[in-house]
């Protein structure tokens, strides 16, 4: 539970997640802060537990223990050049295609003013980003949460950055993610068409019942399933919005696995897998995973220039094919 101050960030620990790592457990609720800066301001005494400062982002939390995490000062005017590694899958002189890594934050926000794929974009390509997203946003024409993994576009220049925003807004651009979500969703084949806007109560979420919602739709068909336990979903997206996989997953009775915002209950996870047979281990690594299992697998659009359609797909990134593997010990049905 969150609650929002002046200058502050309110959190209270829930009995699901009890005996989490203080650093960890805000790295999940705090979502635009990493985890280098978290433990920067634990140092500075920025993090209160219960009134009084945070000693160390070990402590393990404990039910209705609070959190408060003062917000950093303003952000500078713009956003600096950082030399930081990009997986870079295509390039020219108008677009660029990357598989962003996982915990890595798109733009820079409150709390997160560097290290973000922003900076690494600003010293990889130098002046050559479209300026339609703003100095904070060069170049961004879609975003993916931080702790999602995946390809993602850039534009070099407003040319490019205009023609691939029209694509987004007539859905001719496709993109196609793999989720790990909870049980099997029933049909295997179908859509879920939910209007999505902010929480009533909670501004770090997303809901189905919002006070102002904006039309929704994902498309999403079972790959493979794992007993009854958990299945990996494919989601084609047609519309856009913050968290729109997670939350259509969550409003179906499928959360993410992993998910930290929209769950699944941690009693839930732990008793699917147990009617499945997994064993105790198995258990608490998948109950302990420390982000959503959605990966950004492919995307097509055409080329802002030649007018050629492009296409890539990437691979999941190593904790995703892990749980996979790990899942795949009991029984996997694979469908066609």
């Amino acid at each position: 539970m969150s609650n929002i101050l002046e200058n502050k960030l309110s959190f209270t620990v829930e009995d699901v997640d009890v005996g989490q790592r203080a650093d960890k457990f805000l790295s999940v609720m705090c979502d635009e802060l990493s985890r280098s800066q978290l433990q920067k301001l634990i140092s500075d005494n920025e993090v209160l537990l219960n009134g009084e400062a945070l000693k160390a982002g070990s402590y393990k939390t404990e039910e209705g223990d609070v959190f408060t995490v003062n917000i950093p000062p303003p952000a500078p005017s713009e956003a600096v050049a950082q030399d930081i590694p990009l997986d870079v899958v295509f390039e020219d002189e108008h677009v660029l295609v990357l598989n962003k890594a996982v915990g890595m934050v798109v733009h820079p926000g409150a709390g997160n003013w560097d290290g973000t794929l922003v900076n690494a974009l600003l010293h990889h390509c130098g002046d050559s980003l479209s300026g339609i997203g703003g100095v904070l946003r060069p170049g961004i024409v879609h975003r993916l949460d931080k702790d999602t993994s995946g390809l993602m576009m850039v534009a070099k220049n407003d040319y490019a950055h205009q023609h691939l925003s029209e694509q987004l807004a007539d859905r001719s651009l496709s993109r196609v993610y793999h989720a790990l979500v909870l049980g099997v969703p029933m049909p295997v084949i179908g859509s879920v068409d939910r209007a999505i806007g902010r929480h009533r109560h909670n501004r770090l979420k997303m809901s189905v019942m919002s006070n102002a919602p904006r039309d929704a739709r994902t498309h999403y068909k079972v790959l493979e399933k794992f007993g009854e336990a958990c299945s990996l979903v494919e989601c084609r997206l047609e519309t856009g919005r913050t968290h729109q996989i997670r939350v259509h997953m969550e409003a179906i009775g499928h959360p993410l696995i992993g998910d930290q915002l929209y769950g699944p209950q941690r009693t839930a996870l732990i008793s699917n897998l147990k009617k499945s047979d997994y064993t105790t281990d198995i258990i608490k690594h998948i109950c302990n995973l420390g982000r959503q299992m959605l990966h950004a697998q492919a995307i097509k659009f055409i080329h802002p220039v030649t007018e050629e359609e492009m296409f890539f797909e990437v691979d999941a990134p190593a904790d995703l094919v892990n749980v996979l593997k790990m899942l795949e010990k009991i029984e996997k049905f694979v469908f066609t």
